[in-house]
C-alpha cells in the first residue's frame, strides 16, 4: 500500500456477494459470489463447481508478516498470474483478478481479457502498478463503494487508528491449493491435493480453518466468501429437462430454487443502488423529524436493538463454522 487514501483514487468496498457479483457481471464474467457460514463439506459442496474462497481478515503488521506464524511456502517461480497491491483500498478487485487470472479458460468481457493478455507476461509489481492505473476498472471499482457521508477534519476531535482490513484468496492452481495476498512479495503454496474427493477444498478447510483458530471463540474479524459459477443457467436447463411428463416433484424443486437466486439477485440490486446514492440528508431529515415528533429516543433504542440482534446472529454463525472444525 504505497499511496495514501486521499490521491490513491481507490475507494474502501465491503466484503458483500451482491458488491462482488456486480463487480463480476461489470467484467462480463458468468461467476458470482456468495457468502459461505461454513466450510463443511456439504455446505462447499452445495456452492459447486466453486472456483476460490476469497478471505477477509484483520490486518495485523506484526502477525501476517512474521513467516514463523503462517502457513505455506515462498513460491518465486510461481508460474500463474500474481499482482502486488501498490495502492490503498483496492484490495478487494486486487483478490478478484488474482482468482479469474488463475482460472483457465475463463469467459469474460473485452475489456478485461485484455487487461489479463497485457499483463501477462510481467512481474507482479507491474502488474499490479497496470491493474490499479486502469481507470475503467478503478471506476468498476468505485461504483459499488459507499458514498462518502462527511468529514470529521478540522473538528477538533482525537483521532483514532482505523483498523485495517484485507482480502486475500484461494485457489487450486498446477495441482495444489496457493494463497495470493498482494501485500506479500510471493504467491504462497500448501499442499498439493488429490482430485478425488473434496480435491482442493479439503486442503482450503484445513489452512483456513487454522488462521481462523488465531482469532478469539466468538471474534468477528473475518468472513469469507465463494467465487462460483452462477448457477441460474444451469438451474433452467435442468428445469427445462424436468419439465417432462412425471418430473413434476423435481421441476418443483428447481423452480424454488431458480425463485431463490433471483429473489438474492434482486436484493443485490436494490443494495448496490442504495450504495450508488448519498442519504446522508434524508437520515438528517429523518432524525430531524423524529426529534420534533418526541419519537427519537424510541427509535435509538429500536435500532440498538436490531443492531444487536445482528451481533448475536453473526457470532452465533461464527460460532457454528467453529463447532464445524
Amino acid at each position: 500500500m504505497s499511496v495514501d487514501d486521499e490521491t490513491s483514487g481507490w475507494q474502501l468496498t465491503e466484503s458483500d456477494p451482491g458488491v462482488f457479483s456486480e463487480l463480476l457481471k461489470s467484467l462480463g464474467v458468468p461467476l458470482i459470489v456468495d457468502d459461505l457460514y461454513s466450510l463443511d463439506a456439504d455446505s462447499l459442496a452445495a456452492l459447486q463447481p466453486l472456483r476460490a474462497l476469497i478471505f477477509l481478515f484483520k490486518w495485523i503488521p506484526t502477525s501476517s508478516d512474521s513467516t514463523s506464524q503462517r502457513a505455506g511456502t515462498d513460491d518465486p517461480e510461481f508460474a500463474g498470474f500474481f499482482a502486488h497491491q501498490v495502492v490503498n483500498n483496492a484490495c478487494a478487485t486486487l483478490a478478484v483478478l488474482n482468482a479469474l487470472g488463475n482460472i483457465p479458460s475463463l469467459e469474460s468481457g473485452p475489456k478485461l481479457s485484455e487487461l489479463l493478455r497485457f499483463s501477462a507476461d510481467m512481474d507482479p509489481q507491474t502488474r499490479g502498478l497496470v491493474i490499479t492505473g486502469s481507470d475503467w476498472l478503478r471506476e468498476m471499482h468505485n461504483a459499488l463503494s459507499p458514498p462518502s457521508a462527511f468529514s470529521l477534519d478540522g473538528l477538533g476531535l482525537p483521532k483514532k487508528a482505523e483498523e485495517a482490513y484485507h482480502f486475500v484468496v484461494y485457489l487450486p492452481v498446477m495441482g495444489a491449493l496457493y494463497e495470493l495476498d498482494g501485500l506479500k512479495p510471493h504467491a504462497l503454496r500448501h499442499e498439493a491435493f488429490d482430485d478425488s474427493g473434496e480435491g482442493w477444498l479439503k486442503t482450503a478447510r484445513q489452512v483456513i480453518e487454522a488462521r481462523i483458530n488465531t482469532y478469539p471463540v466468538g471474534a468477528l474479524e473475518f468472513s469469507l466468501l465463494a467465487l462460483r459459477e452462477d448457477p441460474l443457467p444451469s438451474l433452467r436447463s435442468q428445469l427445462d429437462r424436468a419439465q417432462a411428463p412425471g418430473q413434476s416433484p423435481a421441476a418443483n424443486e428447481l423452480l424454488a430454487k431458480i425463485s431463490n437466486e433471483n429473489a438474492k439477485r434482486e436484493r443485490w440490486a436494490f443494495e448496490n443502488s442504495l450504495r450508488r446514492h448519498n442519504h446522508v440528508g434524508l437520515v438528517q431529515g429523518l432524525l430531524l423529524a423524529l426529534a420534533k415528533g418526541g419519537k427519537l429516543g424510541v427509535a435509538e433504542e429500536s435500532a440498538k436493538k436490531a443492531m444487536k440482534e445482528r451481533i448475536e446472529q453473526r457470532r452465533a454463525r461464527g460460532a457454528d463454522m467453529d463447532e464445524d472444525e
